[in-house]
C-alpha cells in the first residue's frame, strides 16, 4: 500500500508540475494571439515530440524532457541592419546571432509579414512575455486560496493534546522516565482533553497567551481549567526546563552561520536556540483554521519573500548540491531539488498515511511556491528568459520615448539577437545544473520526513 501511494503521490506532482508549465504557456499564446502574432507551437517540455496535434496554424505537444516549455512566435528577433561598406565577414559573436535570427523566420510565410513578434509596440511584447510568469502567480494565488481559506492552517489552541510523563530537557537523549521527575502538570492532575481559561489570574484567550504566561511563571502557580463544561482551579508548581527558544510572536528561534543561513543536525533537521524558562508539560492541541483575504494575501506575501530570498542564494547552493551528489554529503531540507526531487517528495508525502486535509494541503503549498519559484525565475532579465525579452522591450520603449520627446526618428528594435551567445551560456549552466541536482535527487534526496 505504501508503495502504491509513493506511485500515486509521484504521478500527482508530475502531473501538476506539467499543468503549471502549460498554463505559463497558455499566459503567453492567449496574449499573442490577442495581438495578432503568429504562434506556430505550443509545447510542453524540450527534445523529442513525444505527441502532438495541430488545430489550426499551431500544434500543441509534450516533449520529451519536462524541463520547461515553449510556445513558437514568429520574427522573435527584428531582422538585422544592413552593415555600411558591403558585406563583412561574420564574427563568431554575430555568426550565433545570424543563426538564432534566421531560425526565428524559418516558419514565416509571406502572408504573415505583419505577424511578427518585434514588430508589435514594446508595451504589447512586454504583456506578451510577462503574461506568462504571471498566470503563474495566478495559479500560486488560487492555490494558496484554497490552502489558507478552504482547508485553513493549522493553529495552535488552547485545548491541552497530550500530558507528558516527566521531566525531560529540550534536546536531551533521555527516552524512559524512571530517573526523571514528573511534570507539573501530571502532578497537578490536568488532563487532555482540557482547556487552559487563566494562568495566575491573567486570562489565556489564545495559545500564544497561555504559552507566554506559563513560560514566565515559576512556582505555585495557579491554573483555571475547563472541563467538561466546567472551571477548575488547579495548583501547579511550574519548574524550569531548558526548551526551544521562541521570538515574540511564539515562532521557534533557528541557529544561524554568520551568513543567515540555518544549521542543520547530523539527520538534516534545523538546530534550534535553546533558553530555561516556566514548564508545565503539556502539549497543546492544533485545529485548522481558515485565514481571512487579507491574511492570506499576508501570508502569500511572505511565501513570495521567501522564494526571491531562495533565488538569491541559489548560487551559493550549487556547491552543496554537487557535493551531495557526488562526494556522499548530507543534503539539507533546504536544498535546491529538480523535477525528479520534487516528484519523489510528493511520493513520501502520500506515503505517510497523513489525514486527507494535511495530505493535500502540504502537497497544494509545495505546488504553489514552484509556481512562485517559477515566476521569480523568468523575471531574470537575461535571455533566454521571459525577463530577457521583457528587458529588451522596455529598453526600446525608453528609446522611443526619449526620441519622441527630442524629435527624432523612431530609433530601430533594440536587437536582442546579439544576446544569442549570452543565452547559449545560461541553458548550457541551467543544463548542467539540471544534471547535478537529477544525480543528487536519485541517490542522495531531499527528505521531508528524515
Amino acid at each position: 500500500m505504501v508503495a502504491l501511494m509513493t506511485v500515486v503521490g509521484i504521478v500527482l506532482f508530475v502531473f501538476g508540475l506539467l499543468f503549471s508549465i502549460a498554463w505559463h504557456e497558455l499566459g503567453h499564446m492567449s496574449t499573442a494571439k490577442m495581438f495578432g502574432i503568429k504562434c506556430t507551437e505550443f509545447m510542453v517540455g524540450f527534445g523529442r515530440t513525444l505527441w502532438s496535434v495541430r488545430r489550426g496554424e499551431t500544434e500543441y505537444g509534450i516533449k520529451a524532457v519536462p524541463l520547461g516549455g515553449f510556445v513558437r512566435m514568429v520574427g522573435m528577433l527584428p531582422p538585422a541592419r544592413q552593415a555600411a561598406g558591403g558585406s563583412r565577414k561574420l564574427s563568431r559573436w554575430r555568426a550565433m546571432a545570424e543563426d538564432a535570427r534566421e531560425a526565428s523566420y524559418v516558419e514565416l510565410s509571406p502572408q504573415d509579414q505583419d505577424r511578427q513578434f518585434y514588430q508589435r509596440a514594446p508595451w504589447k511584447r512586454l504583456i506578451v512575455m510577462f503574461a506568462g510568469p504571471g498566470m503563474n502567480v495566478v495559479l500560486a494565488a488560487i492555490l494558496l486560496g484554497v490552502l489558507f481559506m478552504g482547508i485553513g492552517v493549522p493553529q495552535s489552541t488552547t485545548r491541552i493534546a497530550q500530558v507528558s510523563e516527566c521531566v525531560v530537557p529540550a534536546g536531551s537523549a533521555v527516552t524512559s522516565c524512571e530517573d526523571a521527575p514528573p511534570t507539573p502538570a501530571a502532578e497537578a492532575g490536568i488532563r487532555p482533553g482540557d482547556v487552559i481559561v487563566s494562568v495566575d489570574g491573567e486570562p489565556t484567550p489564545d495559545w500564544s497567551a497561555a504559552n507566554q504566561q506559563i513560560r514566565e511563571a515559576l512556582g505555585s502557580t495557579e491554573i483555571v481549567v475547563e472541563r467538561d463544561g466546567e472551571r477548575l482551579p488547579l495548583d501547579v508548581d511550574i519548574v524550569e526546563n531548558e526548551l526551544p527558544a521562541r521570538d515574540a510572536e511564539g515562532e521557534i528561534v533557528y541557529e544561524t552561520d554568520a551568513d543567515g543561513d540555518y544549521l542543520y543536525d547530523e539527520d538534516g533537521y534545523r538546530v534550534y536556540e535553546t533558553e530555561t524558562v516556566g514548564f508545565l508539560g503539556i502539549v497543546f492541541a492544533t485545529e485548522r483554521a481558515p485565514l481571512t483575504l487579507g491574511e492570506s494575501a499576508a501570508e502569500m506575501g511572505g511565501m513570495m519573500a521567501g522564494v526571491f530570498d531562495a533565488l538569491v542564494s541559489l548560487p551559493g547552493k550549487v556547491p552543496d548540491v554537487f557535493a551531495a551528489a557526488f562526494l556522499g554529503e548530507e543534503r539539507t531540507q533546504d536544498s535546491p531539488v529538480g523535477i525528479v526531487g520534487i516528484s519523489r517528495i510528493g511520493g513520501e508525502i502520500m506515503a505517510q498515511g497523513l489525514p486527507v486535509a494535511d495530505t493535500a494541503a502540504i502537497m497544494i503549498q509545495i505546488l504553489a511556491g514552484v509556481n512562485l519559484f517559477l515566476f521569480a525565475f523568468n523575471m531574470l532579465p537575461i535571455l533566454p528568459l521571459d525577463g530577457g525579452h521583457m528587458a529588451g522591450a522596455l529598453w526600446e520603449w525608453i528609446k522611443r520615448g526619449w526620441a519622441r520627446l527630442l524629435r527624432r526618428p523612431e530609433p530601430a528594435p533594440v536587437d536582442v539577437a546579439m544576446l544569442t551567445p549570452v543565452a547559449y551560456v545560461v541553458v548550457a549552466c541551467f543544463l548542467v545544473f539540471s544534471v547535478v541536482l537529477l544525480v543528487a535527487d536519485l541517490f542522495n534526496p531531499v527528505r521531508l520526513f528524515g
